[in-house]
């Protein structure tokens, strides 16, 4: 094989195992069979990146209990695969926080939190201002985080009430130091989406979920 069709080929294997880990990511844990179907690739082939990408420490694999014969192996991002799309400054963030709550007191801290929100909301509400409806301000708010780097989806269930998903979340450090940064979100939502919308978090990583999910219902 040439030079030049061996680095193709590592190329395609590269991107491959990028696809995976962001479907790991934003999907959550899937076998390789299922995996290899929503990349256009066969079971096999994403095993055999998946096999990769485990001697690298990025995902982990347990079987499914139940059924008949070979048991089905899940494969899920680890902890250093959930760190491949950590946000670049979250250490230098938590020790600035860290640093004010001890040299200021967490009254400052506070301060600085409750500044940080009416900064967002006005955002916010300025970038929502021209959509009528609770779904159009729904999509337009998933559109927003996701430019924040959130990975924001958004899907309307079958009761009508409509999810704000979070696949990543930027701040997750910050937010573990002090979780009064995830109270703060959870009331700029509640106040740009309006008054007409009940917000509820269903999901929260800082509980053990994989991700965040707000259920979003016309109140």
């Amino acid at each position: 094989m040439s030079s030049n069709h061996a680095g193709k080929g590592a190329g395609a294997a590269a991107d491959t195992a990028e696809r995976l880990l962001l479907l790991l990511k934003t999907r959550g844990p899937h076998s390789a069979a299922a995996l290899g179907e929503l990349l256009g690739t066969s079971g096999e082939n994403a095993r055999q990146q998946l096999g990769k990408l485990a001697r690298q420490g990025l995902v982990t694999q347990r079987p499914l209990p139940g059924g008949v014969g070979r048991p089905t192996i899940e494969w899920r991002l680890s902890e250093a695969g959930h760190a491949r799309f950590a946000d670049g400054h979250a250490e230098l963030a938590s020790r600035l926080i860290v640093s004010v709550r001890d040299t200021l007191g967490d009254a400052a801290l506070t301060r600085l939190i409750e500044a940080r929100q009416a900064e967002t909301l006005a955002q916010y509400r300025q970038a929502l201002a021209d959509s009528d409806s609770l779904e159009a301000r729904v999509q337009r708010l998933a559109e927003i985080r996701s430019r924040e780097g959130y990975m924001a989806e958004w899907q309307r269930e079958a009761d009508g009430s409509l999810l704000l998903i979070e696949n990543h979340c930027p701040i997750c450090q910050a937010a573990s130091t002090c979780p009064d940064f995830c109270r703060s979100e959870l009331a700029v939502f509640r106040a740009a989406l309006g008054e007409g919308a009940s917000v509820e978090r269903t999901e929260h990583v800082l509980a053990g979920a994989r991700r965040c999910v707000y259920r979003i219902q016309e109140s």
